[in-house]
């Protein structure tokens, strides 16, 4: 995709008040990083009060993952979670509008080695991710080191996507944003040998995913990650990020590349990803993005886990 350009009618009347609304965030996050961390947590409060369907999605999810943990103990996990989610508000910003230095200053990153080798030998990288609250400043820290693409789809509403854009790609002058649906342009990606982003962990409809279980539950999972593996010639590299407790930052994690993936099936390679998405959900259930219904589409004749939405 073409790099990002201011438009003149982005100055429409009907833009002011997003255009307003991104200036007094902009202002916000110029505090520092502890206030920005506390006001997430009073933003995410409120949300918890205020956004009824996503609670109860979220809930859900919860009490079908985690059956062995009491009421008590899920509604700690879910005010957690929603903290967690108001912090990433903040996040977002920060990794648009810092300044490059200030940003690099709160990250630890282990593993890199792993794609400096992948990309020595011409390997492309499928930077196999997930949806954690902190997708967003994960992506901005490691593009500040490395080169990666991104998959992409395009907001709705210009501006922001013009901003979002923007915001995203200055990390990285070389990278390439690819619209989720362009196939083709993934797999040329990958045979040059670039690394880029992807995240399989999510319900993307019953047509390009098969069932295989996730936290005891049957879940529709793309099988893009095994076609892309083969036709992209790619090695799979897990990745993964986390807030750190102290405050001190984020902990970016390359893993070592999957050894023989693809496998025999896409039904064993489906497998072996829920696997690996479910031990590091585990690792920080209140970072995971569970305002997502993971479990919307369901077997043939398996009733629907989630009410109508109202």
């Amino acid at each position: 995709m073409d790099r990002p350009t201011f438009r003149r009618e982005f100055l429409h009347p009907r833009h002011w008040p997003l255009w307003l609304g991104l200036g007094v965030l902009w202002l916000v996050v110029q505090l520092p990083y502890p206030a920005l961390l506390w006001l997430g947590r009073v933003l995410g409060a409120l949300m918890y009060r205020v956004v009824g369907s996503r609670r109860a999605i979220a809930a859900r999810n919860l009490e079908l993952c985690f059956p062995e943990l009491s009421a008590a103990e899920r509604k700690r996990l879910l005010k957690a979670n929603f903290a967690s989610t108001g912090i990433a508000f903040f996040e977002m910003a920060m990794s648009w509008w810092w300044p490059k230095a200030r940003l690099a200053r709160l990250a630890h990153i282990e593993g890199l080695e792993h794609l400096r080798k992948a990309e020595a030998d011409g390997k492309g990288v499928i930077l196999m991710a997930m949806h954690f609250t902190t997708l967003e400043i994960g992506a901005a820290l490691l593009g500040q080191v490395q080169t990666i693409d991104g998959m992409y789809r395009e907001h709705d509403n210009p501006v922001f996507d013009f901003v979002q854009r923007a915001g995203r790609e200055r990390h990285n002058a070389d990278a390439t944003a690819i619209e989720r649906e362009d196939v083709r342009a993934m797999l040329k990606v990958l045979r040059a040998g670039r690394a880029i982003w992807y995240a399989p962990d999510q319900d993307y409809g019953i047509k390009q995913s098969i069932f295989v279980p996730l936290f005891g539950i049957q879940a529709a999972t793309v099988t893009a990650t095994t076609k892309f593996a083969r036709l992209g010639r790619a090695q799979v590299c897990p990745f993964t990020q986390s807030r750190l407790a102290d405050g001190s930052g984020y902990r970016l994690t390359i893993h070592p590349p999957l050894e023989d993936f693809p496998g025999e099936t896409e039904e064993a390679d489906c497998l072996r990803v829920n696997q690996w998405v479910e031990q590091e959900i585990r690792r920080q259930p209140e970072q995971y993005l569970w305002a997502h219904r993971r479990f919307k589409s369901r077997p043939e004749g398996e009733p629907k886990l989630y009410d109508k939405k109202k």
